[in-house]
């Protein structure tokens, strides 16, 4: 039995057959996590001192970033005592995920690859998250991961925003077959993706595609409470202008970017990847928070260039949207 001891002081044991994240959970401790299959980024925590081992082959980390002492915890066991870079969520209030029916409320287009859809839960549900988790929505033994995209007000609402990939299973029902009162399953909310009771000078959501999901949630939720002091910025990318649908966000006005990699001659606004769009124009990022949400090559990229002007590796949050295959 290894002790793993957390940058706070706060500590857990681990045997050697099992994952730190899963330790850490069943120790009550919450680490950060979200697809908990070695696919994107979000358990990513340095290792300060002591030894692991893999229990899949690596295929997300940089050599150099192994090096360094960077592993994800949902696929690392302790070959020692161990010292981790990384805070305890547990006091953030997340509840445990569970199973529920729902039926689609509405279904509309809002682009030629992307829909808006609402589901409506059962009104005895109680169903509640913290803005910015996600779910898995479940039709027969087909299920897949998506963002929920507006606040908790209690109203058993979901709103979801979904991409259409070419021969997806689940995509062929949401744009082809999907209907209005169909009857689905959810498990949820799953997670760590939301805001930090943190002070910074400014507050950045970098996002991509249908990655605006869970930002527009967490908007929406800080609209709904008390808004922090900091600036707010948003970075939205995209290939093409069709797919920045939405025109504006809560409580972030002038400064919503939008930027298209694949601009046409219609095209006025900023072009080229979000993360470079961003760091031309906020130079500096001493003391400031990015919430990155989308493409885990954005991700990847975004974090290694804000982290050189200025941005700490620990005010990186991010949820990269891996594929299902």
């Amino acid at each position: 039995m290894f002790d793993i001891k957390l940058k706070s002081g706060k500590s857990f044991k681990c045997d050697e057959s099992s994952t730190i994240l899963d330790a850490a959970k069943s120790s009550g401790v919450l680490l950060e996590h979200s697809c908990m299959t070695a696919r994107c980024r979000s358990c990513l925590v340095r290792v300060l001192k002591g030894d692991v081992h893999n229990v899949l082959d690596d295929n997300v980390l940089t050599n150099e970033e192994k090096k360094s002492g960077w592993v994800l915890t949902c696929n690392t066991k302790p070959k020692s005592d161990l010292i981790l870079n990384v805070e305890d969520l547990g006091g953030y209030n997340i509840v445990e995920p569970r199973t529920l029916p729902c039926k689609i409320n509405e279904i509309e287009k809002v682009s030629d690859d992307i829909i808006k859809m609402v589901v409506r839960l059962p009104p005895n549900s109680n169903f509640t998250y913290l803005e910015g988790q996600y779910v898995n929505l479940i039709r027969g033994n087909i299920n897949r991961s998506y963002s929920i995209a507006n606040a908790n007000k209690g109203d058993n609402q979901l709103e979801f925003i979904i991409k259409n990939y070419d021969k997806g299973i689940m995509s062929n029902y949401w744009f082809k077959e999907a209907k209005n009162e169909d009857l689905i399953r959810l498990n949820g909310p799953l997670g760590t993706f939301f805001f930090r009771n943190k002070s910074y000078r400014k507050i950045i959501f970098l996002a991509t595609g249908t990655g605006i999901a869970p930002v527009k949630s967490i908007l929406q939720g800080l609209e709904n409470s008390k808004r922090p002091s900091a600036e707010i910025f948003v970075f939205w990318g995209a290939r093409f202008q069709s797919q920045l649908f939405l025109n504006s966000l809560p409580i972030v006005g002038k400064d919503f970017h939008k930027v298209v990699s694949r601009p046409n001659n219609e095209w006025i606004g900023k072009t080229g990847y979000v993360q470079d769009v961003l760091a031309n124009l906020l130079k500096d990022l001493t003391n400031c928070a990015v919430y990155a949400c989308g493409s885990n090559v954005m991700i990847e990229s975004a974090k290694k260039l804000l982290t050189e002007i200025g941005l700490k590796e620990e005010d990186f949050y991010s949820d990269a949207f891996v594929s299902s295959n």
